[in-house]
């Protein structure tokens, strides 16, 4: 068998017997107890729920021409994910560009989350349009979300890591 982890949730996990069992099946293997099994359950029961019910998960969107929104990563995708897109410069001779990130289902970011901005300079001098700016979405099991844009012609890139928040971030 190919286990990295033994995690345990639930409160039947709090049972010395239920780790001996499960060390004894896998070889010694120790169950990770970094973990609280409690709150994992609530937490996975919580998500679930959300995912279910339609409340779960927001959007995740970049900020384009008039204030618009491309939908990067749909509401409820399962993470960890990671999704990308080509973008380009809206203006000939365009070498700096501003990515702002947001969350949210209205198609205005005006109505939507801001969860922070960076941007991509050094990007190849030529015609609006030309330019292609690889932008990289990944949301580790965490809620981490790192934004990355590369210009495919300069190889410049910059990023931004947007840690999980209460707020849903």
């Amino acid at each position: 068998m190919d286990i990295d982890e033994i995690v345990l949730v639930g409160g039947s996990t709090h049972i010395p017997k239920i780790q001996q069992l499960l060390k004894d099946l896998f070889d010694g293997k120790e169950p990770n107890k970094g973990i609280n099994p409690d709150e994992a359950e609530a937490y996975g029961a919580a998500v679930q729920g959300g995912i279910l019910s339609g409340e779960g998960g927001k959007q995740t969107k970049v900020e384009t021409i008039g204030k618009k929104r491309d939908k990067v990563i749909p509401r409820n995708t399962t993470i960890p994910a990671r999704r990308h897109g080509i973008f380009t410069t809206t203006e000939d001779n365009q070498t700096i560009v501003d990515f702002m990130v947001f969350e949210g289902e209205s198609s205005s970011t005006k109505d939507c989350h801001k969860l922070g901005q960076f941007q991509l300079t050094g990007i190849q001098c030529a015609p609006k349009g030309v330019p292609k700016l690889e932008v990289t979405f990944e949301i580790d099991a965490n809620g981490k979300l790192n934004v990355r844009a590369v210009d495919k012609a300069t190889k410049n890139s910059a990023s931004i890591v947007i840690k999980t928040t209460k707020e849903g971030a």
